[in-house]
């Protein structure tokens, strides 16, 4: 590998992120820190000579200013060419115009009145002026806080962005060079700090952003802690200005509003309204070649003059195209923030950076990300509104829509354009379609007064604040999602399990007696059902559960029980709970089963009855005070109609699969004549859980495909059907003396 050039006096290699300037003698290339050259200061020099040239060529050669009126002093002083925005002439001129008193836009307004429930209903149109910071919720440092006092809390060795008024131009320098130049008696140029953001260093404990600001704010309220986009930090701005400092007409980047607050000193602020007509305007303005010749404020019908003094706070409403001048030395501190209030200006600012083709330095960073992670929100809030029967903000509503469209954009642009800003657990066409369909049901069923009060809905309580609405919304989609997830997949959720539990305990407490007590009691009922916890099922689950308890008769004082707690949904039968107290007797086993397969629509036959006999059910058995066995051919015809109703019901069912009801069949299937009498069972319809109809159930999984790929293999662990663990469950039966 070769090796890398070296350069400079320090021999080190390039560096992309450090100043170099190049000797015309020698034409080696130096760091503007190893040889003392800011770099606001090298367009100033015409002839560079390195220190090792210096000594045998001279001092380098410097510009001669010819002119105080372009960015280019070194032009001509003809006349020919206009004044230039920023340079000495044009504030001059500047400060000598006449404009119409910002008293006809501004709203001057106590700090306490500023709250995020008067901007929903009023709206955020128009600058909002306090002079009591304290009323905002906003906390500074002390009104004699310096610019040595940024350096000590901020750090001097921080790279800082500084503009050369004279020729609005951008270079970067260290913090501590510019406290130099600031406190210097003797100032070349006039430098402007406008963007230093210090959320990262130790003066952010100095600063607490108005709380209309904090709660209004998208980066504050929905920017999740997990995102693969690092968070934007733009609320937090420290401006440091000397006199004359000038920033030319501008839309603060994405359309953001804008807090400011004066510590010292003196800002005036030129305003004009973010109408359709003075948009298109500058927008006109910003993309042509003589931009800086032309003042922005005579283009206009109204620029508004605003005198921002120290100890005011001016907050500026979305899209609000602004210049700033700095009539003394002055520090400022200041934020940005985007909020629901202006949706459709702030994207429509967006757009107009990317027409204009904006660096990405100048945009607010991942605008469109926020975008989505917004969107994502919103829709929440759409949908407890719905639930609620109350009808969102109009600003939300509109705003919402705009939000859409460009979504929309912006999933196009991704084709041609591969940087995406769509968060990754983010499912951007879904997303979209569902805003639409909550869009289409307000416009749709809720459009006018008229119709919300004949419907019932009222307007949503828009003073929620955005963490109410936040944990509200969040407890909605989890309700959402479990109710989904209940109706499509299964209705087992844990709390269920506690109730089985619950039941079964208390069961067993009811059993814990004495023998005698124990034999009169269980002679009573074979099935005991809990009240109380089959009432709690019943609600949780819909209806989809029973709790059935099977115990066995025990015929003597050492024989004990066992208790199995049977949960039944639509067409399967679930062991969901046993509990074993100890082995049973031939006679309370069969019974036991006999029981389940009454419960799941199944019929048992000893072996050693006959099988025409054991049509009768165990559950019409055990009902009866006094069984007679006389009786069972009198509901011998019932049953089996009942079991050819029921079987007809499930073959029209499309289910189930060809080689599972194959192997069922092999275990339902009744003893030809002549074969040694096995353990028989016929499905049949039960009282307890009777079938829904396929309209009415939820979606089951799909059919598996007949192929030869999947013939003959087994089912995945955990989706054997209820019917093979039961079938499994009555072979073990047959060779163990106790059920298990």
């Amino acid at each position: 590998m070769a090796t890398a050039q070296l350069y400079c006096v320090c021999r080190q290699p390039y560096d992309v992120s450090r100043f170099m300037i190049e000797c015309d003698i020698c034409k080696d290339w130096f760091h503007g820190s190893c040889v003392e050259v800011e770099e606001h200061h090298a367009v100033d020099i015409d002839v560079y000579h390195c220190p090792n040239c210096d000594a045998h060529h001279g001092p380098s050669l410097m510009k001669k200013r010819r002119n105080w009126h372009r960015h280019d002093y070194t032009e001509p002083d003809d006349g020919s060419k206009p004044v230039q925005a920023g340079t000495s002439v044009f504030v001059r001129e500047l400060q000598a115009r006449t404009f119409p008193s910002g008293d006809e836009i501004l709203q001057q307004m106590h700090g306490s009145q500023v709250t995020q429930r008067y901007l929903e209903r009023h709206g955020f149109r128009y600058p909002i002026a306090v002079h009591k910071m304290e009323e905002l919720g906003l906390r500074l440092p002390p009104p004699d806080f310096s610019v040595k006092d940024v350096e000590r809390y901020v750090g001097g060795d921080k790279v800082i962005d500084v503009i050369d008024v004279a020729r609005q131009a951008d270079s970067k320098m260290k913090l501590s060079a510019f406290v130099k130049y600031y406190y210097s008696p003797q100032r070349p140029k006039v430098l402007n700090v406008i963007s230093l953001e210090f959320s990262d260093t130790k003066m952010s404990e100095l600063v607490v952003v108005p709380d209309i600001a904090q709660k209004m704010s998208w980066v504050e309220n929905y920017w999740p802690d997990d995102s693969y986009f690092p968070k934007p930090f733009v609320q937090k701005y420290c401006l440091m200005g000397v006199k004359d400092s000038y920033t030319d007409f501008h839309i603060d980047f994405g359309g953001t509003s804008v807090w400011y607050h004066v510590l010292w000193g003196e800002k005036v602020f030129y305003l004009i309204k973010p109408t359709p007509a003075n948009l298109a305007l500058y927008e006109e303005w910003s993309s042509s070649p003589n931009q800086s010749e032309v003042f922005f404020g005579e283009k206009v019908d109204k620029c508004y003059k605003c005198v921002v003094r120290q100890g005011t706070t001016l907050l500026i409403p979305t899209g609000w195209i602004h210049a700033v001048l700095t009539s003394q030395d002055c520090m400022a501190f200041g934020g940005n923030f985007l909020h629901n209030l202006n949706i459709g200006m702030q994207l429509r600012c967006y757009e107009m950076e990317r027409r204009l083709k904006t660096p990405d330095l100048f945009k607010f960073p991942y605008f469109e990300a926020i975008c989505w992670y917004v969107a994502k929100n919103l829709l929440e809030t759409l949908k407890e509104s719905r639930e609620d029967n109350c009808l969102p903000p109009e600003y939300l509503i509109k705003g919402v829509k705009a939000l859409i469209t460009a979504l929309r954009n912006w999933l196009k642009r991704e084709v041609t354009e591969p940087a995406s800003e769509v968060p990754d657990h983010i499912r951007p066409s879904h997303l979209i379609k569902m805003l639409t369909k909550e869009i289409q049901y307000l416009e749709n069923g809720n459009c006018g007064s008229k119709l919300m009060k004949s419907q019932g809905i009222s307007a949503c309580p828009s003073t929620r604040s955005a963490h109410e609405r936040r944990s509200h919304a969040r407890r909605t989609a989890r309700r959402l999602r479990d109710q989904d997830h209940h109706h499509s997949h299964s209705p087992k959720a844990p709390s269920n399990l506690d109730i089985f539990e619950q039941h079964t305990q208390e069961v067993l407490k009811r059993l814990e007696m004495g023998p005698n007590e124990e034999d009169a009691s269980l002679n009573l009922k074979f099935n005991k059902v809990s009240t109380a916890s089959a009432a709690v099922a019943e609600r949780s689950l819909d209806n989809d559960l029973r709790l059935v308890l099977c115990n066995g008769q025990p015929n003597n004082a050492g024989e004990q029980f066992r208790v199995v707690c049977v949960c039944l949904k639509c067409t399967g039968l679930k062991l969901n709970h046993i509990c074993s107290e100890s082995a049973t007797s031939p006679s309370t086993e069969e019974d036991a089963i006999q029981g389940m397969l009454s419960m799941a629509g199944l019929l048992y036959s000893h072996p050693s009855e006959d099988p025409s006999s054991s049509q009768e059910s165990w559950w019409s058995r055990t009902n009866r005070p006094s069984p007679d066995y006389s009786r069972k051919g009198e509901h011998h015809a019932k049953l089996k109609h009942r079991i050819q109703e029921h079987k007809n019901f499930m073959d029209s069912q499309g289910s189930g699969s060809n080689s599972s009801s194959e192997a069922w069949s092999s275990h339902t299937h009744s003893p030809a004549h002549g074969e040694s009498p096995t353990l028989g069972y016929q499905y049949c319809e039960t009282s307890l859980s009777p079938p829904l109809h396929p309209s009415k159930r939820p979606a089951s999984n799909p059919p598996p495909i007949s192929n030869q790929a999947t013939k003959g293999k087994r089912p995945k662990k955990g989706m054997a059907t209820a019917k093979q663990r039961l079938g499994k469950i009555l072979k073990l039966s047959r060779h163990k003396p106790f059920f298990v």
